[in-house]
């Protein structure tokens, strides 16, 4: 086996995102497009005398642990033998965020026991326990996801730069669709199919940010009077606002703007690549 592996763990836009209705397994059936952007987490895995899973950068936990870690939920839930490695999770990308950081960690290490052959990979939907977003991260190309996530459609997206800020605030996936109303939920089902049509706009979870007038909120109106922003929307279930631009040297002045206005919170500019692995 080599001595060591490593994988980029990439983060993901939300170009749109639809809530359907709920299924009978408690979860929503959502529609969204889906775009991968040049920031990165990375997962090393080097052998080690025992297995370990550790987590360092500017947005890992203080202790180097997450509870209810999700790349340990994979081994236990999925009964993959655990091997003599130690996995360093380098977390470059917001927690709680939207843009998908937990999932796309266990992508990587999919893709790491694969090399090590380790796992019996057939399908991206044999993960979808561990997480509704694994699967796309797996697939890692440009796409439209439907369902609950195992569906998925791939696409090609628009190049874009992406002005992408995280507030104070974080939002977490399952507080948020707990937020849900739905009798609310006035989705056309004809319109969930599998191109992407005139309907596939906005994110549905603003809706409930915006209710409370928070910093969310306002960075959002911010964003949306950036000169030559093309739309401004919340990614995956927030926290993240991302203004989006066709050309870096807007997004960059749209940068500069923003921090002359909010020079403590975290920004980045990230462009999509239309990966295919």
């Amino acid at each position: 086996m080599p001595d060591k592996l490593i994988e980029n763990s990439p983060a993901k836009i939300n170009l749109f995102l639809k809530v359907i209705n709920k299924r009978s397994d408690g979860y929503f059936n959502i529609r969204s497009g889906v775009t991968f952007v040049n920031l990165y987490d990375q997962v090393i895995a080097e052998q080690s005398k025992y297995f370990q899973i550790d987590y360092k950068g500017k947005f890992a936990p203080i202790n180097g642990q997450f509870d209810n870690c999700i790349v340990e939920k994979l081994f236990n839930k999925m009964q993959i033998t655990k091997p003599k490695y130690k996995f360093t999770i380098i977390k470059n990308i917001p927690t709680q965020s939207g843009l998908g950081s937990a999932s796309s960690n266990v992508a990587a290490v999919v893709r790491i026991l694969n090399k090590l052959k380790l796992i019996d990979y057939k399908s991206s939907n044999q993960y979808i326990s561990i997480g509704s977003d694994v699967p796309l991260f797996i697939n890692f190309h440009d796409c439209l996801i439907r369902g609950r996530g195992e569906k998925i459609i791939n696409q090609i997206f628009p190049k874009y730069y992406f002005l992408i800020v995280k507030p104070n605030l974080s939002c977490s996936t399952k507080e948020m669709y707990l937020q849900i109303s739905e009798n609310k939920l006035d989705y056309n089902i004809d319109q969930d199919i599998d191109q992407i049509n005139d309907f596939d706009e906005g994110n549905d979870f603003e809706k409930i940010i915006f209710s409370k007038k928070n910093e969310i909120y306002e960075i959002y109106n911010f964003l949306k009077n950036i000169n030559e922003s093309i739309f401004v929307r919340l990614t995956g279930s927030g926290s993240c606002i991302f203004a989006t631009f066709d050309n870096i040297h807007s997004a960059k002045l749209g940068k500069k703007e923003f921090n002359s206005f909010f020079p403590n919170l975290w920004s980045v500019i990230a462009e999509n690549n239309n990966i295919v692995y």
